[in-house]
């Protein structure tokens, strides 16, 4: 039974899966979209959303949570000094997902995660 377990395997070791989602976290707020199967990107918004929450509100405690798990002080920077601000009046939902087509080797079902425009 898997009663209280969260999150997908995604068919990878848990020290894989960790790395493998920072990594995509890490990305997006990069470049601020991102292409994957539609199981990761339903599982990212489960780590992008906390981050972007911490930075609605800029104080020190904070940037040392998010640099606590993203390990990048320019990637802090620009959560911090971009992003936090564009979503400060908004409850949740910074980011959607658009469904591509399949995936050409595979089948697997892809999708764009990005984050929406301000309001």
């Amino acid at each position: 039974m898997r009663h209280l377990k969260k999150g997908r395997k995604l068919g990878r070791p848990a020290d894989h899966r960790r790395a493998m989602l920072l990594n995509l976290c890490k990305s997006l707020i990069e470049h601020e979209r991102v292409t994957t199967t539609e199981a990761r990107a339903k599982e990212l918004r489960s780590w992008i959303e906390p981050l972007i929450t911490y930075a609605r509100e800029d104080s020190v405690i904070r940037r040392r949570r998010a640099f606590a798990k993203l390990r990048d002080n320019g990637l802090v920077a620009k959560l911090f000094t971009d992003l936090g601000p564009r979503y400060a009046q908004r409850p949740g939902g910074y980011t959607r997902r658009m469904r591509l087509g399949p995936r050409h080797g595979d089948n697997a079902p892809m999708t764009i995660i990005e984050f929406v425009p301000e309001a």
